[in-house]
């Protein structure tokens, strides 16, 4: 597991340390319609290496069918089964606690209402319906607020609710939209309940992930601290942070200890290599030819490669930390490193 106050070195590549990666979709593999730089060539080689591919993502929308389309398309060839959705964990954790073929008001996406199917549960969409067992929202980009107030009726009825995750934003092609976890608010507030929810960080996600691979040696690989890396904590599983999608450097510095991932890249690259110990150097930390030390500010000397200076600037920034948030000031040393 991390050490809670430095970023880990493997001397090993990661995609032979590990046997399975679980990828988080949205600003790991692709932005939108799009792949994320490098990705589709990094994943192709830790495949040939041997690394199990499997895909986890909190976006309960679309189907693991189309997910996986969508991969091959963008040339990262990827099957149904390789895709694990936060719709999937919903309904799994729906059907442990209500009758089977139970009627579930279900707001979401086609991905959502497959899980519930595939769980032998009958999804409906009216807080009207009969015998209605439970109450779920997922994401849609279609959402309307008609949707909201059936949930909110049949939350207001007593209908046990159930969230597939509560990310509060999602990012997209255009920027950062509002997420599955800004819907959820909304209901939230209208009232006053607080939802089951299954997505990362949360144990139902791990859960589903771990019977779907069934992964021995997992690495937990994300851009966001808040899902991936505190998912990867909740399940005592290693973690790779990439800085292509939610999570920035400041953040990461910043970091609490179950925000804090084992390792940082740039990108799905950091995969393919082993990566450099950081080591405590007097008053500082030393990472490649840097050396980060926290006194009023976060300080950084040297040079070479920015990666390095940002691992060494963590070690610093979490060692002051402890067990809570460091907020020295940061800006110069990033400025150097050009985050």
């Amino acid at each position: 597991m991390t050490h809670p106050t430095s970023p880990n070195g493997s001397e090993r590549a990661l995609d032979v340390a590990y046997d399975t990666a679980l990828l988080d979709l949205d600003g790991v593999v692709y932005r939108g319609a799009d792949a994320i730089g490098h990705a589709p060539e990094s994943l192709e080689s830790a495949r040939a290496d041997g690394m199990r591919l499997a895909y986890v993502t909190n976006n309960a929308a679309r189907t693991p069918q189309t997910v996986a389309r969508h991969l091959t398309e963008l040339g990262v060839p990827a099957e149904a089964e390789d895709v694990i959705t936060s719709a999937q964990a919903v309904a799994r954790l729906i059907a442990d606690q209500v009758p089977a073929g139970a009627k579930v008001l279900a707001v979401g996406g086609e991905g959502l209402f497959q899980a519930l199917r595939e769980r032998g549960l009958r999804p409906v969409e009216s807080a009207d319906e009969d015998g209605l067992a439970a109450a779920v929202q997922g994401y849609a980009p279609d959402l309307r607020w008609s949707h909201l107030a059936e949930m909110t009726y049949a939350v207001n009825a007593g209908v046990a609710w159930f969230a597939s995750n509560t990310d509060l934003t999602i990012p997209s092609a255009r920027g950062v939209a509002p997420g599955n976890g800004a819907a959820v608010q909304v209901v939230r507030i209208a009232t006053g309940a607080e939802p089951q929810v299954a997505g990362k960080p949360l144990p139902p996600m791990h859960r589903e992930t771990v019977i779907r691979t069934g992964a021995k040696r997992p690495l937990v690989v994300g851009d966001r601290l808040d899902t991936d890396i505190e998912g990867a904590h909740t399940g005592k599983v290693d973690s790779l942070l990439v800085l292509t999608g939610v999570a920035t450097p400041a953040q990461l510095l910043a970091a609490e200890p179950r925000h804090r991932p084992t390792y940082i890249a740039a990108d799905l690259r950091g995969l393919l290599t082993p990566h450099p110990e950081v080591t405590a150097s007097g008053a500082g930390h030393t990472c490649g030819g840097w050396t980060a030390e926290a006194s009023d500010v976060l300080t950084l000397e040297g040079d070479g490669d920015p990666l390095d200076g940002l691992r060494a600037l963590a070690a610093a920034a979490w060692t002051e930390a402890g067990e809570g948030t460091c907020d020295l000031n940061a800006d110069k040393a990033l400025a150097r490193l050009g985050f």
